[in-house]
């Protein structure tokens, strides 16, 4: 659509949907820009009145606060050339449904700093009172994620289930109500979709009526069904079920270069870890090959 500029996060880019990727899509002339907050959105709304543009708002309850104010800024400043594509997720939903998935065996959870700094421990109790699982909300640090997993390993030797706060200095028992808050100003909870799990009930986010003009899944669009790779193991990666060299795409058909799922795609996914320090890169052995031992 001509008249319609894609604004989004720029670890988005090179996420491979079914038949291309917004970085090959950009690369061809579609108009897609990278941004660093969601109020960036604004500015080039303002300055290109005649243009839609849609903010492709992904991610989990970190960055949904953020995501609701600038969609209010929106509105307060008139403008109504700024649209939103919603694909943002809810985690402890899709913990429970993990939890209650019979082939996945985990014995305790270190749970995400970020998130938990806007949700706070009381959304994680669940974990630890209908399941009998421990959980430490722990910071992404080395020392962070030792100290994380030390909690979790002695919540186990001393027979305890919990959710207990390793990450302090961010986090607190209560979270960040007001930021929390401001998500519901906006959206409320809906069904979304998982790779590996499906549909998950109230495991996502859709506009509130009031705001549905916004929404850009309204354009008159025919978007055909997803499409995944039929060999693809990312969702059985995502549950634990699987390591990324059990898939027959890894570092054969799949890798940074090239990623197929979405697993290979970020510096933070399992099989772009297992690709740059095992042995599908030659992580780990290249490296010793470039430092041979005198």
């Amino acid at each position: 659509m001509p008249d319609v500029i894609m604004v989004t996060f720029g670890d988005m880019m090179r996420v491979p949907g079914s038949r291309s990727s917004l970085q090959k899509e950009k690369a061809q002339g579609a108009d897609i820009r990278i941004v660093y907050s969601p109020l960036d959105t604004l500015r080039i709304a303002a300055k290109y009145p005649q243009k839609r543009v849609v903010f492709l708002a992904i991610g989990f309850e970190t960055t949904s606060p953020s995501i609701s104010v600038a969609l209010l800024r929106a509105r307060e400043e008139g403008l109504q050339n700024v649209f939103c594509l919603n694909c943002q997720k809810r985690v402890p939903p899709a913990l429970k449904t993990l939890l209650q998935a019979e082939r996945v065996r985990i014995d305790g959870f270190l749970l995400p700093g970020h998130v938990s700094a806007i949700l706070g421990v009381a959304p994680y109790q669940f974990i630890a009172e209908q399941f009998g699982r421990p959980g430490v909300i722990t910071g992404f640090e080395p020392l962070d994620i030792l100290q994380g997993i030390g909690m979790l390993v002695k919540q186990i030797e001393e027979g305890r289930s919990e959710i207990e706060i390793q990450y302090r200095r961010v986090v607190r028992p209560e979270g960040n109500p007001l930021a929390a808050s401001k998500i519901f100003e906006i959206f409320e909870e809906d069904q979304a979709e998982w790779r590996g799990f499906g549909s998950i009930p109230r495991s996502g986010y859709r506009l509130r009526d009031e705001f549905k003009t916004m929404d850009a899944r309204h354009f008159p669009l025919a978007v055909e069904p997803p499409l995944e790779h039929p060999h693809c193991l990312c969702g059985e990666v995502l549950q634990g079920v699987v390591s990324p060299p059990d898939c027959p795409l890894y570092s054969v058909v799949c890798n940074p270069e090239n990623p197929v799922g979405p697993c290979m795609v970020s510096v933070e996914g399992t099989c772009a870890a297992y690709y740059k320090y095992g042995n599908g890169g030659r992580g780990l052995e290249f490296l010793e090959d470039e430092n041979p031992t005198p």
